[in-house]
């Protein structure tokens, strides 16, 4: 899995969508990742596609 470390509380970017700003994980449930950015609030993620990149 892609973002096997990733935990709630942990901060990220987007690799491809750095204008979101820096985003705070919500909660890991398998591949899905919520994640809270700064410009454009709660996304889900899919975690099999998108590597996401710790801060």
């Amino acid at each position: 899995m892609l973002n096997a470390f990733l935990e709630p509380g942990q901060l990220v970017r987007h690799p491809t969508q750095p204008d979101w700003g820096l985003g705070q994980v919500q909660s890991v449930i398998d591949d899905k990742i919520t994640v809270n950015f700064e410009e454009v609030g709660k996304v889900v993620i899919n975690g099999s596609i998108v590597e996401l990149l710790p801060e």
